[in-house]
């Protein structure tokens, strides 16, 4: 497999990207939107829920988790995951920023 250079890439485009590829699935943006309904931590309702095996559903809260748009606590035998607060206001602004930048500019295209 190829490398990918990330590392010709500004830490912001770099960031985006991670962001972009988390939000590239509907099970993690699923999962999310859960998160956001409930308010609350959640322990174990996600197989019922989202409807995947339980092993799928550990993969996409790592991926979640590994961005930091999840944290966990580990309550007895299980982790409980809820909506970081902080890292999410901080990947709105990343991504408000990137997406409004036609907004500053006048730009004449072909």
């Amino acid at each position: 497999m190829g490398l990918t250079k990330s590392e010709i890439f500004t830490k912001e485009q770099n960031q985006i990207a991670r962001i972009a590829k988390v939000f590239g699935h509907p099970a993690r943006v699923a999962i999310l939107q859960y998160l956001f309904k409930t308010n609350s931590c959640i322990c174990g309702d996600l197989v019922e829920e989202i409807g995947l095996a339980q092993p799928t559903i550990s993969q996409h809260l790592k991926e979640l988790k590994n961005i930091g748009l999840i944290k966990g606590n580990i309550e007895g035998t299980s982790i409980c995951y809820c909506i970081d607060k902080d890292n999410w206001s901080r990947m709105k602004t990343i991504i408000s920023e990137f997406l409004n930048q036609d907004l500053s500019n006048n730009i004449n295209c072909c």
